[in-house]
């Protein structure tokens, strides 16, 4: 919530992102104080409650509200980690349910206002950035009938050409397709794919991971600077127990940080402090249209670990936040941040606010290395010498340069499948096994470029 100082500086505070659509308060009401108050929406003092978040009878808050408060996080974690700037084109993971539905709703208030801005302005020097959504269909994988299929991707493709312009295009693409560039039947090879792997939990981690590749490999292909997705804290919170659990503790501040560099395209989580049950009430407050069939259970370690949250939240309403912020306190990666800004026609302030709120070199991790199937930024050192011999002569390092949750629930055990399960996967994979020490030298190029000599300058 926002506080009431003028002079606050907190990066909890909302109040700069509400004020502008706030109603003023009912002065006379407020005077009365005693039970009327009570009755009123604890933030304008004007309308009644509609809805509580998660402080429970504390913030009870009128529609409005409710929505400029939850809006006011969005905004807040955009504008201060740059997420979204005027030469961008974002492309929105759309999965039907509600916190992506939440994502792609309040980006587009976003361009909505930009564009009334951008008519309103007589010399048009900032452009409007553009919008695209994707959904991944990964019908080939479940147990829809066609029928349920057909009728959730026509109710996604209404949902996006109902929003106002500017338009958005929609990429619905099969998952399979991440095998495209092979020429050969996707599908027959996704399934041999999964087949190979045995625990129930690689399989959806496999799958997940698959998933970020096309979502990639979507935004490469059509010109999209930035990956919007639809991670609300609930989600994080799950996340950070699960990944726990895997053995995943090294890479896990990678994950859970508003922005993540280490892909092509880089990756933002706008709804990081926006907890599933308010993004759940407004989406029945402002009858946003979800699509349910694609939001199937988890098993497995992520589906004891949702469990075992729901549980908690149940009993506080605040431990999943609780969970994120206690997390938060990991020292983050260096690229774990948007690439420094030199774009004139981004505003000064927003490179202002960039600049104050970006990770320093000096205050985060590095890692030259990252896990061929998931990405995961490693630490060599943790790596026993035994487990290096575990790879064919053709295929040395696919075992050895792996995290250790893709070792023990993705890759199989018997070391004579490996070379099989190596030409099951995507070629994007295959790549970074065999070339994945080589690192992201594009960050790195970044964080020494000040050192570096121009192609005018002569060495000393």
């Amino acid at each position: 919530m926002a506080c009431n100082s003028s002079t606050c500086n907190s990066s909890g505070c909302y109040k700069g992102y509400e004020e502008e659509e706030q109603p003023k308060p009912n002065t006379k009401a407020a005077v009365n104080g005693g039970n009327s108050c009570q009755n009123l929406c604890v933030k304008c003092k004007v309308n009644e409650p509609v809805c509580c978040g998660i402080g429970g009878e504390n913030s009870r808050f009128c529609k409005d509200c409710f929505k400029n408060n939850l809006y006011g996080k969005f905004k807040q974690a955009v504008t201060y980690n740059a997420m979204i700037t005027p030469p961008d084109k974002v492309l929105v993971a759309f999965s039907g349910g509600p916190s992506s539905r939440v994502v792609l709703q309040f980006v587009h208030e976003m361009q909505y206002k930009a564009q009334k801005n951008y008519d309103a302005n007589k010399d048009k020097s900032l452009p409007v950035f553009g919008v695209g959504v994707a959904f991944i269909d990964e019908s080939s994988t479940h147990s829809f009938t066609s029928q349920h299929i057909e009728k959730a991707i026509e109710d996604i493709r209404l949902i996006v050409s109902n929003l106002a312009p500017p338009s958005k295009e929609l990429f619905v693409v099969p998952i399979e397709s991440i095998f495209s560039s092979d020429g050969i039947d996707g599908k027959e090879r996704l399934k041999e794919l999964l087949d190979a792997v045995s625990d129930v939990t690689g399989k959806e981690d496999l799958l997940s991971h698959l998933r970020i590749l096309l979502l990639q490999k979507i935004a490469s292909e059509n010109g999209y600077t930035r990956i919007v997705l639809g991670s609300c804290t609930s989600r994080i919170a799950c996340h950070v127990i699960s990944a726990t659990v895997k053995g995943q503790g090294y890479s896990l501040s990678a994950d859970i940080q508003y922005v993540d560099s280490r892909w092509e395209i880089p990756v933002v989580l706008p709804l990081r402090d926006c907890p599933a049950q308010e993004l759940n009430t407004l989406c029945s407050l402002d009858g946003l249209k979800i699509v349910e069939l694609l939001n199937g259970p988890c098993s497995g370690i992520n589906g004891l670990v949702s469990s075992f949250v729901k549980v908690l939240q149940e009993e506080n309403p605040s431990r999943e936040c609780t969970i994120v912020r206690t997390a938060g306190k990991l020292t983050p990666f260096h690229f774990n941040r948007v690439p420094e800004i030199h774009d004139s026609n981004v505003p000064s302030a927003t490179r202002r606010h960039q600049k104050r709120y970006t990770l320093k070199p000096n205050g985060s991790l590095s890692s030259d290395s990252f896990c061929p199937i998931c990405n995961s930024p490693l630490k060599k050192s943790n790596f026993p010498s035994s487990l290096r011999s575990h790879g064919s002569q053709q295929n040395p390092d696919l075992f050895a340069s792996a995290c250790s949750s893709c070792q023990f629930q993705i890759l199989p055990k018997d070391p004579s499948l490996m070379e099989e399960f190596l030409s099951l996967l995507p070629q994007q994979m295959i790549t970074k096994a065999k070339h994945g020490d080589q690192g992201n030298f594009s960050l790195l190029r970044e964080q020494i470029q000040e050192f570096l000599f121009s192609d005018g300058e002569n060495e000393i």
